[in-house]
This record gives structure tokens, C-alpha cells and sequence, in this order.
């Protein structure tokens, strides 16, 4: 269990997940660059947490629900949280289309294991609306999820603790973060391709 004063904003499991860089650059460094991408899915947010709740064919639905897990070490809010007769359902929004990696799907897992913890109720899935397709996609929270999303937040509090920003790795999904001139993956990654290939020239 972790206490109140150590607990890590959950939205940065998501950052996390993407990139470790991009998490401490957030995190520990406290910057935050918007692009059009990063604006339009604030403005998603804002339009989405206007609402307090609403009552849809028998389906209640909370928006902003403030979340916390003490055993996982984080905090924070979840979009919507759906109350069905016979479920409990958080859904995440996102501004763009479903990504290849688990990096949206942890940030709504971590809100289902917080739901969990505070209401003692089992959670089985979650949605993701992502706008640019404007559709649905659930997401199912078995073993293999779970386990990836605890790993995230652990690796997350290590990242905290060690107040150091990662050195920057090139990947294509870097074109699209708003920190692309900040990082410089492409020019630091180089650098330190050539640095490692002179120290292994002098072994």
C-alpha cells in the first residue's frame, strides 16, 4: 500500500506506456507541450466532463468519477463509469483511432483495478470511444492486462523515484508527440549510437 502523499496522477500510465521519455518530460520535469492532437483531445475531455450523470435505457452513468488505488499508488479520474444491472463499466475517451500497442487499454485497466478496490466489485471490461472512428471497443481486463498494468504502475513509481529522464529511442510514433522538438529522438538516439560504437571500437 502506498500512502496518500506518494500517489502518481493515472493518466501518467498512459504516458508511461507510450513512452517512458515522454512520461518524466510530464512528470518529473513538469513540461507540458500541446500540438493539434493533444488540444483536440483536451477539448474531448472538457466537452465530455461537462455532463454530471445521465440515465439511458435502464444504464446510469457517472462522468469525472474521481478514482484512487492506495495499492497500485495512483489517482485520478475516470470519463465516464457506467452502472448497468449487472456490471460496472469505465469508458475511456480518446481523441484519435485505436493504437497497436496496450497503452490506451492500461490506462483503462488501472481505472477498472481502482473502481475494484474502492466499490469491492469485480470489473470485467471497459470501452474505449475513440473520435476519429467514433466507435466503441471494448476491452476485456483478464490475467494477462492486469498483470501489465500493476508492472506499468510499478514501473512508473520507479521511474518517480528516481527523478531521471530516460535517454530518448526513435520509434515512428514519435513524428506525433508534441515533445518531437524537445526530445530529439532522431539526433540524441544518433549520438549515442556513434558513442556506443566508438566505446566497443576501443574494447
Amino acid at each position: 500500500m502506498y500512502p496518500e502523499s506518494d500517489l502518481i496522477p493515472l493518466s501518467a500510465l498512459q504516458h508511461f506506456a507510450f513512452c517512458q521519455r515522454q512520461c518524466a518530460f510530464i512528470h518529473l520535469e513538469r513540461i507540458w507541450l500541446e500540438n493539434r492532437l493533444t488540444a483536440e483531445g483536451r477539448i474531448m475531455h472538457e466537452h465530455v466532463h461537462q455532463e454530471a450523470h445521465e440515465t439511458r435505457k435502464g444504464v446510469r452513468a457517472e462522468f469525472s468519477v474521481a478514482l484512487r488505488s492506495l495499492r497500485l499508488g495512483i489517482f485520478g479520474q475516470a470519463d465516464v463509469v457506467e452502472f448497468h444491472k449487472d456490471r460496472i463499466r469505465p469508458v475511456e475517451y480518446k481523441r484519435g483511432k485505436p493504437k497497436s500497442d496496450n497503452c490506451d487499454a492500461i490506462q483503462l485497466c488501472a481505472q477498472a483495478l481502482c473502481l475494484e478496490e474502492m466499490l469491492d466489485r469485480g470489473i470485467s471490461e471497459g470501452m474505449l470511444f475513440y473520435g476519429k472512428t467514433r466507435r466503441r471497443k471494448t476491452i476485456s481486463f483478464d490475467a494477462a492486462l492486469r498483470e501489465e498494468t500493476e508492472s506499468a504502475a510499478r514501473g512508473l513509481h520507479e521511474l518517480v523515484c528516481s527523478g531521471k529522464t530516460p535517454e530518448p529511442v526513435y520509434a515512428p510514433r514519435c513524428k506525433s508527440c508534441s515533445f518531437f522538438e524537445v526530445c530529439l529522438p532522431k539526433v540524441l538516439g544518433r549520438r549515442r549510437s556513434v558513442k556506443r560504437y566508438l566505446e566497443k571500437a576501443s574494447e
